[in-house]
């Protein structure tokens, strides 16, 4: 009987420890939960794919190749007549030019430098010279840079059609 009792506290203690461990864990994942506000569509950030693996995405892919796709990154860029376009750097040096659904929402045009998640078609285009002009122009840039743009531009795309915005 002393034996079962024995046993009997050791396995109390042990699961009273335990306890003590998962509340711990759940204290760790409360304080790593990352806030966003929801821009167009609701969306998850999970399952993102980071700018890297986006980056390999879009060199095997040709003109006209369209992927559905989630990805995360930072803003390098955003239209500042009305929000209407962001540029996102992919860390090899190149952007992914964003555009979103039908018009169906716009970004703040302070977010250069934050993090997102974009859900969406990801695709390569080429751009022509005067919607080149024009991105210029919504960029802010001078005529002489605008003027400079002379030829089409092969460029990664991307239709989101719902943006998370991390909080600060």
């Amino acid at each position: 009987m002393k034996k079962i009792l024995v046993v009997f506290g050791i396995m109390l203690f042990v699961m009273a420890c335990k306890t003590e461990e998962k509340k711990a864990e759940d204290q760790d994942i409360e304080k790593a939960v990352v806030n966003y506000t929801s821009i167009g569509e609701e969306i998850t950030a999970d399952a993102a794919k980071s700018t890297s693996d986006m980056a390999e995405a879009y060199k095997a892919m040709r003109i006209g190749d369209t992927i559905n796709a989630k990805m995360i990154g930072k803003v390098d860029e955003v239209c500042q007549n009305k929000g209407c376009w962001m540029k996102i750097n992919l860390e090899d040096g190149e952007q992914v030019l964003v555009k979103f659904k039908d018009y169906g929402f716009f970004m703040p045009k302070d977010i250069a430098g934050k993090e997102v998640v974009l859900n969406g078609l990801a695709f390569v285009n080429e751009v022509p010279v005067d919607e080149l002009r024009h991105y210029a122009e919504d960029a802010g840039k001078s005529a002489d840079e605008i003027a400079a743009i002379t030829a089409p531009k092969r460029t990664f795309s991307f239709e989101a059609k719902g943006v998370l915005l991390k909080d600060e």
